[in-house]
């Protein structure tokens, strides 16, 4: 059983053009779903391939390293199709690794784009396992893992989805990461 104030570091990327060559990450680090406790971000190539090794970066060399138990993602790509190996992050940090999702991915389609933009990152979708489900509410969410247990997903998940079906960290990660980057958030993740 997880405790109520288990610390995930929620990352999300910021909204960005075809024109950017980086993008920015935001990781909020929560106290379950209820409390802020700091925040970190660094930058992705867009489309590139450097996720998985600056979210390591990141995570490795931040001072809310030793309390973090869980990193959740909001899908397993930052910065358009830099895909995370979710696998090699918790092999890294010691961290269980969540890709959240709020929509079933359709798989075809996104492994057919992703083999002509990035066709390596292919094995990482791969390593991360079948997508599974959960109801929260009236809706079904879906979510990849590593280094943890499917219930300790379910739990976790149930735990910071406290305004609705977006867990906390991830919320709160995408209203700042927007209004940085375009000056104003719209208040909804």
């Amino acid at each position: 059983m997880l405790k109520r104030q288990v610390r995930i570091a929620g990352i999300d990327d910021a909204p960005f053009s075809k024109k950017d060559k980086k993008v920015l990450c935001i990781a909020t680090i929560f106290r379950g779903g209820d409390w802020l406790d700091g925040l970190l971000s660094f930058y992705v190539k867009r489309d590139g391939c450097d996720a998985t090794n600056q979210l390591i970066r990141a995570i490795n060399g931040s001072r809310h390293k030793e309390q973090l138990q869980f990193i959740m993602l909001d899908g397993i790509c930052l910065g358009g199709f830099n895909v995370v190996d979710i696998a090699q992050v918790y092999e890294k940090t010691g961290l269980g690794v969540i890709a959240y999702m709020r929509k079933k991915p359709k798989m075809k389609k996104f492994l057919s784009a992703l083999s002509k933009i990035n066709p390596e990152a292919i094995s990482y979708v791969k390593r991360a396992g079948g997508i599974k489900s959960l109801a929260v509410g009236k809706r079904r969410i879906y979510f990849q893992f590593a280094g943890c247990t499917e219930n300790d997903v379910k739990e976790l998940l149930r735990l910071s989805c406290t305004h609705g079906d977006i867990p906390e960290p991830l919320r709160v990660a995408h209203i700042i990461a927007r209004g940085i980057v375009l000056g104003e958030s719209k208040g909804k993740a």
